[in-house]
């Protein structure tokens, strides 16, 4: 059973090439705002092609905020102008990136933090978690095979209850999965985990492995949260796409990253 080495880091070439020096499988950019602006663009596009020099597969994780908001797929556009136009900017920009450079760009459905505020200015829940799967069923038509859309431990889209894993289902969408993710939202449930990952099979592209205890966004190094592992890789897309997402001790060395990927190896030689 083969575990691919995949590592992330942001445009910072500190964190990069710390990343590259280790030849991953795959790469996944974490960017900020600020790898938007014209400069930031054009320094985007250098580190892609640096990157492209030791993998093919290279996935943009699109901003997770702008300024102290999260760039949250629900917006509204009228009562979150300049949030909603970064919003659209940055999925339009970045997806036309992807598109040129033959990478995948990763949206999130939702996120969770400030969530409930978003939602509040909406008539209902239902009008909001609606605005969503538009917005998503509108990505993923423009997208086409460049695009995916992460789970979260929000309402809005999450995996692990399944009627909504039906309803991601049916909707044919190109999907990243956060194991961690979908453990915090199930309550550290093994068993809704695995059902989850059995579920969507090869409508997930991409998987952002990372251990948790289960109760809270801890991003912890594979074997030191409750995930069963041993239970979990069989379950994964061997087409797909992966990487390492663990909060790192320094974050311009990848060593939490690797230890995962070692740790992972091993389960794995076990299961063989």
């Amino acid at each position: 059973m083969k575990v691919l080495l995949g590592l992330k880091g942001s445009t910072d070439p500190a964190q990069y090439r710390n990343r590259l020096q280790y030849h991953p499988d795959v790469f996944e950019f974490y960017l900020d705002q600020h790898d938007l602006t014209s400069e930031g663009l054009a320094h985007l596009q250098d580190a892609i092609d640096e990157a492209k020099t030791v993998t093919p597969r290279i996935v943009m994780h699109q901003p997770m905020r702008y300024g102290k908001w999260f760039n949250e797929m629900v917006t509204p556009e009228k009562e979150m102008p300049d949030l909603y136009h970064f919003l659209r900017y940055s999925s339009d920009t970045l997806l036309n990136l992807a598109v040129k450079n033959d990478i995948q760009l990763l949206l999130h459905g939702s996120y969770s933090r400030q969530t409930q505020y978003f939602i509040d200015l909406y008539p209902n829940f239902e009008t909001a978690q609606h605005v969503v799967f538009e917005r998503l069923d509108e990505y993923a038509k423009q997208g086409g095979d460049n695009i995916m859309f992460e789970n979260s431990i929000s309402p809005l889209f999450f995996y692990g209850d399944s009627h909504m894993d039906q309803v991601i289902f049916d909707r044919n969408y190109r999907l990243a999965f956060d194991t961690s993710h979908c453990f915090i939202k199930n309550h550290g449930s093994n068993d809704v985990l695995a059902a989850s990952l059995a579920k969507p099979g090869d409508h997930v592209v991409h998987y952002r492995l990372v251990d948790s205890m289960g109760l809270t966004h801890d991003s912890l190094t594979l074997g030191l949260g409750r995930i069963d592992w041993a239970r979990v890789l069989p379950l994964l897309n061997p087409k797909a796409s992966s990487i390492f997402e663990i909060n790192l001790a320094d974050p311009t060395k990848a060593t939490e990253m690797l230890n995962s990927y070692d740790y992972l190896k091993q389960i794995a030689a076990n299961l063989d």
